[in-house]
């Protein structure tokens, strides 16, 4: 019974998170189309039937039946028809009517006075401001859960100290290093260095040869580049200082600085033990900056992700753990991570921290792509339009007044279904092949 509330309480983390999230999203939209004098008539988190609304200041707020996902509604998002011909002209033919409807459903919202209220005539960088804080609130609210993840909980970090002493060596070339060891038998493989020198977990590593060490980095490096080499390692057990003898091996181990290589290197055969540090906010910076990279090189690689996750769904490949996942699938993983007993409770909820925060940073990466309906859609319009109206200015040319952001709804609902398709996707996905 602990097992399914404790899973039940994981689920419903995520699911208030990602509400909180949203909720927050759309108040970074909201609070500067305020403060820039446009009409906001509604604010919802969810889709689908309204469950609880309120009106306050014009604006009604509430939460619909589903609430992964909201909206804020800002007035004059698309010029009417009017002010868009005579700035940009005839309506394209094939979305003709869906532009046009669109024109219409923005004009019924419009009341008397919204004149000036409308969305479209604020200043390009206004605009900017507008569609740019709903992402940026996103990329805010990571920073904060990561750097609170990272001071209160802290960071693994190695120590000198053994942690795991393996017995053997799984020889590279058998093409599978990741299998268990084979200690007896005919075909059993070498001992490894370290328990060949009767090096124990629980031993602090004082010296390698001549060399002091002062971290666990440095000892690896050390290892790493004596390959088949007699060494002396001086270590401290019980608080007396020993030394021993080994002879390190060659095996195949990911590179350091580059994980998705290998590369033969030397082996001792031990593992450190991790402590817990505390991270101040340079730190954050620091690791904000290289997942939000990681995050850019993802959004690149998601068409051949989603390739890779069609193909495990009709059984023609394994799932990819590292693959992108839907929030089904997140929810599932946190709720299997919370439930887990083998797993100490701060490091359980630390987890699920991680997972809100990651999806933190790739919605705020993602709505920045400049394509509609995303917010980097509005934004590059916004942009084109500075430098449209900029660039006649300087050559002393008629205004072109503001970009009719409706010549590009063609892309947005091209782009609404690759979205709709790629998210029914990962949900069969999760729910069919789903990742542990």
């Amino acid at each position: 019974m602990t097992t399914v509330l404790l899973y039940i309480a994981g689920v419903l983390a995520i699911v208030v998170g990602l509400a909180v999230s949203i909720a927050l999203h759309e108040c970074g939209h909201m609070v500067p189309a305020k403060r820039f004098g446009v009409r906001v008539p509604q604010f919802f988190v969810g889709f689908g039937k309204t469950l609880w609304s309120t009106k306050r200041n014009g604006t009604e707020y509430g939460v619909k039946a589903f609430p992964l996902g909201g909206f804020v509604k800002l007035i004059g998002m698309l010029p009417p028809s009017s002010a868009a011909s005579a700035a940009s002209g005839k309506t394209p033919g094939t979305f003709g009517r869906l532009i046009s409807d669109a024109r219409e459903a923005e004009a019924a919202l419009l009341e008397p006075g919204d004149e000036k209220r409308m969305f479209y005539r604020l200043p390009w960088w206004k605009k900017v401001i507008v569609m740019a804080g709903g992402p940026t609130v996103n990329l805010v609210i990571a920073f904060f859960l990561f750097g609170g993840l990272f001071y209160f909980h802290g960071v693994g970090e190695a120590t000198t100290t053994v942690g795991g002493v393996a017995q053997c060596v799984v020889v590279a070339q058998d093409g599978d290093p990741q299998r268990d060891c084979i200690t007896s038998g005919p075909n059993a493989d070498p001992r490894a260095p370290a328990a060949a020198a009767g090096i124990l977990p629980g031993d602090r590593i004082v010296a390698f040869g001549d060399v002091p060490i002062t971290s666990y980095e440095q000892l690896q490096k050390l290892i790493r580049s004596s390959p088949q080499e007699s060494v002396f390692i001086t270590l401290e057990r019980d608080g007396v200082e020993r030394i021993v003898s080994a002879k390190t091996t060659v095996n195949l181990l990911p590179d350091l600085n580059d994980p998705e290589k290998t590369v033969s290197v030397g082996y001792l055969g031990i593992s450190p033990t991790e402590v817990l540090v505390s991270k101040g906010a340079g730190y954050t910076v620091e690791q904000m900056g290289s997942m939000t990279k990681a995050t850019v090189v993802a959004l690149g690689d998601m068409p051949a992700r989603l390739w890779d996750v069609g193909r495990a769904v009709v059984g023609l490949q394994d799932r990819d753990p590292e693959g992108p996942m839907s929030v089904v699938g997140i929810g599932r993983v946190a709720g299997e991570v919370s439930s887990d007993d083998t797993i100490k409770g701060g490091t359980r909820v630390a987890f699920v921290i991680t997972l809100l925060a990651g999806v933190n940073l790739f919605v705020g990466m993602f709505n920045f792509v400049p394509l509609l309906p995303l917010d980097g859609g509005h934004i590059a319009g916004a942009l084109y339009e500075a430098v449209r109206r900029g660039w006649a200015k300087l050559f002393r040319r008629p205004d072109p007044g503001h970009f009719d952001v409706a010549k590009l709804l063609p892309i947005a609902y091209v782009t609404a279904g690759i979205l709709l398709v790629m998210t029914a996707l990962l949900i069969y996905a999760d729910l069919a092949v789903p990742i542990s």
